[in-house]
């Protein structure tokens, strides 16, 4: 049995921070940043079964041409992903009632539709970018045992020696995607990339404001990377502990993100509405 203190159960049997029963989980899962672009998701929905929210965890679970869809906000940042990755799994597969593991695995398939940054002049702003790849800059994932498993060891290897890593106490690693569920949703009209998930917006992205940074010339080393032909395309702040914990977990997971700005050409689209509702309408039609 799972102690209280370990998961921990609101008085209407929903998850601590998701406020979620399990039966309000459906199979198929859309995640993003922004507890309002829950809401531009769901109204795509032919019909809405129920809506929690608390703090910056927003979820609504409804039907899109025929397809039970849960969707819901994560805020930002790779700590929030361990959150809601935890209180997801649970749902599916612990007996709230009775604190024990279910004998029958349940499987989610989750997709993260996000905002990025492109490091690649064939990712301009406007491309949409499949994580084929993404690079942990967090260190959430080294919390959990049997990483290996689920991690690129070679080509952490190579990040580090290719980027002459100077970034004390941190160490890369890498995550592939659930590979069947990559080919379901870029079907061939997305960029299948290598995304960096950021532990942060500023200098672990490498911008200058006040602060100087550790490795000034990080990014054009990342820009630089190649691998067998993989390069790195872009950076966000969320798509590494999303694969990872899926992956350890037994989940189906991935990142796409629409690029809205340019940080090889210096440039920002803040006015990206259209493009990212496009994205939305197609994760629905594909998940």
């Amino acid at each position: 049995m799972i102690s209280p203190s370990e998961l921990i159960i609101n008085k209407d049997g929903s998850a601590f921070h998701l406020h979620l029963r399990p039966e309000q989980l459906a199979d198929r899962l859309i995640l993003v940043g922004d507890p309002a672009r829950v809401s531009a998701v769901a109204s795509c929905f032919e019909e809405k079964e129920c809506e929690v929210s608390n703090r910056e965890f927003h979820t609504i679970t409804g039907r899109y041409k025929g397809k039970r869809i849960t969707v819901v906000s994560h805020g930002i940042g790779t700590d929030n992903i361990d959150i809601v990755l935890n209180e997801l799994d649970a749902l599916a597969n612990i007996d709230f009632t009775t604190r024990e593991i279910k004998p029958d695995f349940r499987q989610l398939t989750m997709v993260r539709i996000g905002t990025s940054g492109g490091l690649q002049p064939y990712a301009p702003i406007g491309t949409y970018v499949a994580a084929e790849h993404s690079i942990g800059f967090d260190g959430v994932l080294y919390f959990y045992a049997n990483t290996e498993s689920v991690r690129d060891l070679q080509m952490e290897k190579e990040l580090l020696r290719q980027l002459d890593w100077k970034v004390e106490g941190l160490r890369p690693y890498v995550v592939k995607a659930d590979p069947s569920l990559i080919e379901q949703i870029t079907q061939g009209d997305m960029v299948r990339g290598m995304t960096i998930a950021a532990n942060g917006f500023y200098g672990p992205q490498g911008r200058l404001l006040r602060l100087p940074l550790a490795d000034p010339q990080l990014n054009p080393k990342i820009q630089a990377f190649n691998f067998e032909g993989h390069q790195i395309t872009n950076y966000e702040m969320e798509s590494s502990a999303l694969a990872g914990l899926a992956a350890l977990m037994g989940h189906r997971a991935m990142t796409v993100c629409c690029i809205i700005a340019g940080r090889v050409d210096n440039n920002m689209n803040t006015d990206y509405a259209s493009a990212l509702d496009n994205l939305i309408d197609t994760v629905l039609e594909r998940i």
